[in-house]
């Protein structure tokens, strides 16, 4: 059966952004879907214990080729570290707003970011083969050439959204409705 995870990015929670909107939207639907609050601040948020947190639902089995994963910010790098670390295949990944070795947001965000970026970022294609990335053209914490170069790199569909910011509720996203068409 199929299920879905949706994952937060930096200092961020399940209760932001379009996040709490999409899991309605996919319960209403019946179907099964999981909202981990992982660790955020500086010294608490790292790909370790993001690491730790997800095998839980690994290790329960419900982490494979039926799953899909909506990810936001740091998350799609954080969920292609972890597809590669464990050796995962999943059905499908929705990125939004993602990127990898970019540093230069500012102090904080770099700290707790920096560690869960790939040098084989391509390799997640052999654990996913229907990639979506979604970004804008004015992202005011990552650049957009960033984030493009993430979506060349792995996506088998991209999507710029003019205008559209971090596409989190500071840039008046807090529903996406775009995104339903992957549930």
């Amino acid at each position: 059966m199929n299920n879905y995870f949706i994952i937060h990015g930096s200092f961020g929670s399940p209760f932001v952004n379009w996040v709490p909107y999409l899991r309605r939207e996919i319960e209403n639907k019946g179907l099964e879907v999981y909202t981990p609050d992982f660790p955020t601040g500086v010294g608490y948020q790292n790909y370790e214990n993001w690491d730790k947190l997800l095998k839980v639902y690994l290790n329960a089995g419900l982490i494979n080729e039926n799953t899909t994963i909506f990810a936001h910010s740091i998350a799609p790098i954080f969920v292609c570290k972890f597809l590669i670390n464990n050796k995962v295949s999943v059905k499908r990944l929705v990125f939004v707003c993602g990127f990898n070795n970019y540093l230069g947001i500012d102090e904080e965000y770099d700290a707790v970011n920096e560690s869960m970026y790939v040098d084989n970022l391509t390799e997640v294609k052999k654990y996913c083969n229907d990639i979506i990335c979604y970004y804008s053209d004015n992202d005011p914490y990552v650049k957009y050439d960033v984030e493009k170069e993430f979506a060349d790199t792995i996506s088998t569909e991209q999507h710029c959204i003019s205008n559209g910011g971090h596409l989190n509720a500071e840039s008046g996203y807090t529903e996406f409705a775009e995104l339903l068409k992957y549930v």
